[in-house]
């Protein structure tokens, strides 16, 4: 039987269970909070984003979650500098062409602060002089720093950037480092 964990990846961790980074400045990697053999990210979520990464056991899982062709669903939550007006919206929703070509479209919605957000740490820089608002955006794809580009490319750069589900699997309460199996 295939194992799925979900799991909430902290700020600063990286999506892989070793660190073959810097010498001397070891990263956090998932084996600093998953102790299961066997078991491995379907797909990545950058050190500096926080949120749900699925891992399993299973190839042909790993593959349907993270291979792009399968346009499984992944919702993030970006708080973005400034206040997206509906022209910024509906650039999204309609894809944006970025340097590697044209995204496919994404659901895209100005929404409140998520309720069940935890201080990030560390916290964001925030300038007194410019607002920040957050986004929900659910994409299809999977290009690399997708939904930091997509942002940037509309006038509203990333400041913090947490996924909520992928598929039909939630982050659900699980705090920053828990991680459950399902």
């Amino acid at each position: 039987m295939s194992r799925l964990i979900l799991f909430n990846k902290p700020f600063g961790v990286l999506s892989q269970f070793t660190d073959a980074g810097t010498a001397g400045s070891p990263r956090k990697t998932l084996s600093d909070f998953i102790d299961v053999p066997g078991v491995y990210a379907a797909g990545r979520l950058d050190r500096d984003s926080e949120g749900l990464l699925l891992l399993t056991d299973d190839g042909q899982l790993q593959n349907r979650i993270s291979d792009p062709k399968h346009k499984l669903p992944k919702t993030y939550w970006a708080q973005v500098e400034g206040i997206p007006d509906d022209a910024a919206i509906q650039a999204l929703r309609s894809g944006i062409t970025l340097k590697d070509g044209k995204t496919a479209p994404a659901k895209a919605d100005v929404i409140a602060e998520p309720e069940k957000l935890w201080p990030r740490d560390p916290p964001i820089r925030f300038r007194k002089s410019v607002p920040d608002s957050w986004i929900s955006l659910t994409i299809t794809e999977g290009r690399n720093r997708q939904v930091r580009r997509m942002t940037a490319a509309v006038g509203h750069p990333t400041l913090r950037l947490v996924r909520s589900r992928i598929g039909h699997w939630p982050l659900g309460g699980l705090a920053p480092g828990e991680w459950r199996e399902v």
